[in-house]
């Protein structure tokens, strides 16, 4: 299992190698269903499952994507990761969210 964490070392292992950044990149589209739900939660007071969903996935599938490639240049381990997330297109329909980080071998 890879470690990784949004600090710049980690607790008990030495960094004996760095391999560079590696980044994730998720965008999302949010569909009419999602909007309309979500504005339903919106009038009626809430939180909206339906985004809290779609960003948890969009943050999973970014954080996936960073841990392979870090394994594809030979790390096993990220380490200052920073999150960013985004609201693109002409009506604010995609989601994005990005991950970067320094890929590194710990021992």
């Amino acid at each position: 299992m890879m470690i990784i964490t949004t600090t710049p070392s980690i607790e008990g292992k030495e960094i004996i190698e760095y391999k560079g950044i590696v980044f994730g990149e998720v965008i999302s589209g949010v569909n009419f269903l999602k909007d309309f739900t979500a504005g339903l939660s919106n009038f009626f007071g809430g939180r909206s499952s339906t985004y809290e969903n779609e960003l948890l996935q969009a943050r999973e599938d970014a954080l996936r994507e960073l841990e392979e490639r870090a394994i594809q240049k030979g790390a096993n381990a990220v380490v200052g990761i920073d999150v960013d997330y985004e609201v693109l297109g002409a009506d604010n329909g995609m989601l994005m969210v990005t991950v970067s980080g320094t890929a590194v071998v710990v021992k």
